[in-house]
């Protein structure tokens, strides 16, 4: 495999790799990924998601967004929500980790998880949470980063591309606070 390169987007970034971006959000949720969106699902809709939804959140920094490039192309990313109300400003939530499919089983999401918890670390954010579909391959990725589950509700959400429901697993980890800010 070639150098990973993992990057945060700024606002202008998340522009300039939307087709990139709008292309690995689609990829994922056709191949069955639990990350909110249902089948019908198009490149536009992805392409909505980015610029309604996340540039926004950006704009206000209220989020981090991080890509994972190969060889200058865009392979995977995820966020770090840190926009908290008042009495949870030590918290901050992991959102739509995303790897290409063809990519998987490369280490990318792990890379990806590692950066979002340094930049935990140096937002003074110990308390790091998630939610996701139960028993999935990302449950199983978060355990071994030693995030703790939770609890699961069922029937949480339905899946992507069968008509049925799935239960969600709720996860933190606490991680320790960054020397240098």
């Amino acid at each position: 495999m070639s150098a990973l390169d993992i990057r945060t987007l700024s606002p202008d970034q998340l522009d300039e790799n939307l087709v990139g971006l709008s292309k690995v959000l689609h990829a994922c949720v056709h191949s069955g990924a639990s990350v909110s969106f249902v089948l019908p699902f198009t490149l536009k809709d992805a392409m909505r998601f980015w610029t309604n939804k996340v540039r926004p959140a950006l704009v206000a920094s209220e989020c981090v967004l991080f890509a994972a490039f190969i060889n200058e192309e865009l392979v995977g990313t995820v966020q770090l929500d840190h926009s908290m109300p008042p009495n949870q400003t030590h918290r901050c939530e992991v959102s739509k980790l995303l790897v290409r499919p063809d990519f998987h089983r490369r280490g990318i999401a792990r890379k990806l998880m590692v950066a979002l918890e340094q930049k935990a670390r140096q937002l003074e954010r110990p308390l790091i949470t998630l939610d996701t579909a139960k028993n999935s391959n990302a449950q199983h990725l978060y355990e071994s980063l030693g995030f703790n589950r939770v609890g699961e509700i069922p029937n949480f959400a339905r899946h992507p591309t069968l008509k049925k429901h799935e239960a969600t697993t709720y996860m933190y980890k606490e991680v320790q606070a960054s020397s240098t800010r």
